[in-house]
């Protein structure tokens, strides 16, 4: 399976994927030996968020397919009539309606008092938002979350994201923002060259509020994760972008990558998506091309070079949790960011279980602890803002 074929699949379960996507999709599954890599696929892919473990999950693929195959002649019968425009947004309606009967009866394998059960916990758990800190060179710190606009000298936000302006004249001094990302939060930051920076929670990134043209350009992943877009080096005087973090720096020319170096972990790991960066630290230098990423071991300083699906690595960016093969401990760990909590394994053995497939980050902490009671955990129980784990 190419991996276009498997970015449409993901758009249709999502509910993105256009016509054109559609085309190629049912064009595609019409081929007996492509049926079985899509359930296969979905199988592997989305077990966790459709529990397909269940028996008659063979019953719900059958009807999937039977959706996306009668999904293509809807939108061209439509298209071919001058109405077109004006019943496609129905079209897509119709769709969405039996993604969404499809996802309800997967969900339904669950037993109803697990249902109920769920239903009745009440938390203050919530999903986690825009949300950002910014300090200024000063010391100074403007809270940045929706609803509230802020403009700086340098920058102006929706509370949504922050934009500096971009600078052509040498500064006389270097001034250094920070903007920091707190649990339960994530924002996205444009710099003053066009680099865009999405951070998720946890981080923190140091950066100027202008960088000086033609000189190299410099900033400070302090710890956590983002994902960089930067502007290219030809569009600023062969100026190069460094990424420093920890034990390691990061030196790219103009290209996409995502970094994780979270304080309570033991390693860092750079991930390529497209371009080329070359990774510096103490014990040598490394070359990553695309789909490629190193883990920096802080504790014995090894690095290591690996293959991996840049779209599972970098899934938080578009609103997804990816799990393959993730120890339930690694999981809880990244849940526990996301929604600001604790997590505590009442039964130890439980850590080690592996765990495979997508979550939507919009969900509520309890359908998704549902969906892994289905599966994986005995049981759990939420007091206040810590989740047990039996």
């Amino acid at each position: 399976m190419t991996p276009k074929i498997e970015k449409i699949i993901v758009k249709y379960i999502t509910k993105s994927a256009t016509s054109t996507d559609l085309d190629i999709l049912s064009e595609w599954i019409e081929t007996p030996a492509n049926e079985k890599l899509f359930k296969a696929y979905v199988q592997t892919h989305y077990a966790v968020i459709y529990s397909i473990n269940d028996p008659d999950s063979s019953r719900v693929l059958d009807r999937l397919l039977k959706e996306i195959k009668r999904d293509k002649p809807l939108f061209h019968r439509f298209y071919r009539t001058t109405a077109f425009k004006y019943v496609a947004a129905a079209v897509l309606v119709g769709i969405f309606a039996v993604a969404y009967t499809i996802r309800r009866d997967l969900f339904n394998s669950q037993t109803s008092s697990d249902q109920n059960k769920v239903s009745d916990v009440k938390n203050n758990i919530v999903p986690g938002t825009d949300k950002a800190t910014l300090t200024l060179q000063d010391g100074s710190q403007i809270a940045l979350e929706k609803g509230n606009e802020v403009k700086t000298q340098n920058a102006i936000s929706n509370g949504e994201e922050i934009v500096y302006k971009g600078n052509k004249t040498k500064p006389k001094d270097i001034a250094y923002n920070y903007l920091t990302i707190p649990r339960g939060g994530q924002f996205f930051i444009k710099l003053s060259d066009g680099t865009q920076v999405w951070l998720n929670s946890e981080s923190q990134l140091k950066y100027p509020v202008a960088f000086v043209e033609g000189e190299t350009r410099k900033v400070e992943l302090v710890y956590g994760e983002a994902y960089f877009e930067v502007s290219p080096s030809t569009l600023h005087k062969g100026a190069k972008f460094q990424v420093y973090n920890k034990s390691q720096k990061v030196e790219v020319i103009g290209t996409e990558f995502n970094i994780k170096a979270y304080r309570d972990e033991s390693e860092i790991y750079t991930t390529l998506v497209k371009g080329v960066v070359a990774i510096s630290t103490s014990s040598g230098n490394k070359i990553l091309a695309p789909n490629q990423q190193s883990k920096l071991n802080l504790t014995n300083n090894t690095l290591a070079i690996s293959q991996v699906n840049v779209d599972t690595e970098t899934s938080w960016r578009r609103g997804l949790f990816s799990f393959k093969d993730k120890s339930l401990k690694e999981i809880m760990k990244v849940l526990a960011r996301w929604y600001d909590v604790q997590v505590v394994f009442e039964n130890k053995s439980l850590e080690s279980l592996k765990f495979k497939g997508n979550l939507n980050k919009n969900q509520s902490i309890e359908e998704i602890l549902s969906i892994m009671k289905s599966s994986t955990i005995n049981n759990y129980e939420i007091t206040d803002k810590t989740i047990i784990i039996r």
